[in-house]
C-alpha cells in the first residue's frame, strides 16, 4: 500500500468526523478479540467486519484498495509468518497460531486505521512477549508524536524499543504514514530511523503509527497473490497500530474505544 499525498493538518470539524472512523475500527477490533479462536476461518472474521462496518455507515478503507489486483478483503489478516496484508478466505486458525488484523474504515471523508495481534488459544511465552513488547514499542513511538519533535524521533523511539529487545524491525519500504481524506498521506512513518530526522510535527497532523517486527530477521518478500507480505526466513511476526493526531501535548489516540 503507497503513501500518497502531502501532509495535512485537520481541522476541529475533520478530527470529529475521525474520531468516529477511528471508533469503528476499534469496534472491529473488540469484535474481533471475542471471536478470534481456534477453528474460525480468515473469512468468517471478514465478514463480521463487514457488516460492522457498514452498520455503523462507514465503508471499509481496504477493500477495492490499489492496483492489480485490488485488495479483495476488508480486514488484513496475517497469520504467523505474514507480516501485513495477508488476504481473509478458507484458512482456519489454530491453537497457538498468531494473527495480525488490520482494519481501516472509511466514515464521512475520512480514514481510521489501526491494526492488532492476537494470540490463538494457548502460544508459547515468546509469542505473548512478542505481543506485549510491540505495544510497548507502539506507545514509546506515540510519546515522541508532539509538536516540534521530527518523524524520526517517533521512528528512533520504535527501533530502540524493539532492537534491544532482539526484535528485527521491518523496513524496506514497510512503514506507517499520514492518514486523513486518503488512506495513506504524507507522511511516511518508518519503524526505522534517527532522531530529529524527517518531517516536523505540528498539532492537526493525523498519522498511522505501526510497528511491524519479527522474531527472526525483517527481511520480507511478498507472495503470489501480490499483497501478502511474509518473513524471508519463515519466522514469526506481528504488527500494532493506532491512529493519532498530534495536539498541543500528548498525542490523542483516535482508534480506542
Amino acid at each position: 500500500m503507497t503513501t500518497l499525498g502531502s501532509p495535512i493538518a485537520k481541522s476541529k470539524a475533520d478530527l470529529a468526523l475521525m474520531r468516529e472512523a477511528g471508533r469503528i475500527v476499534a469496534e472491529v477490533h473488540a469484535i474481533m478479540q471475542d471471536r478470534v479462536r481456534p477453528g474460525v476461518t480468515t473469512g468468517e472474521l471478514d465478514r463480521l467486519a463487514y457488516e460492522h462496518i457498514r452498520k455503523r455507515g462507514a465503508v471499509p478503507s481496504f477493500k477495492g484498495y490499489g492496483g492489480d489486483p485490488p485488495f479483495p478483503a476488508s480486514l488484513c489478516i496475517s497469520v504467523n509468518n505474514e507480516i501485513v496484508h495477508g488476504i481473509p478466505g478458507p484458512r482456519v486458525l489454530r491453537e497457538g497460531d498468531l494473527v495480525s488484523i488490520d482494519c481501516g474504515a472509511f466514515y464521512r471523508g475520512y480514514h481510521g486505521d489501526a491494526a492488532i495481534t492476537l494470540e490463538v488459544g494457548r502460544t508459547t511465552p515468546a509469542a505473548q512477549r512478542m505481543i506485549a513488547e510491540g505495544w510497548e514499542a507502539l506507545w514509546a513511538g506515540i510519546a515522541q508524536a508532539r509538536p516540534g519533535k521530527h518523524v524520526g524521533d517517533i521512528s528512533a523511539a520504535i527501533q530502540t524499543y524493539l532492537e534491544q529487545r532482539g526484535y528485527g524491525v521491518v523496513g524496506d519500504g514497510l512503514a506507517g504514514h499520514g492518514v486523513g481524506r486518503k488512506l495513506h498521506e504524507s507522511p511516511s512513518v518508518p519503524n526505522l530511523g534517527t532522531p530529529g530526522d524527517g518531517a516536523l510535527l505540528l498539532p492537526g497532523l493525523t498519522l498511522a503509527i505501526e510497528p511491524m517486527y519479527t522474531l527472526g530477521r525483517p527481511q520480507w518478500q511478498i507472495l503470489a497473490d501480490r499483497w501478502t507480505i511474509v518473513t524471508s526466513d519463515g519466522s514469526p511476526a506481528s504488527h500494532v497500530e493506532h491512529t493519532v493526531v498530534v495536539t498541543e501535548g500528548d498525542a490523542e489516540i483516535l482508534t480506542l474505544l
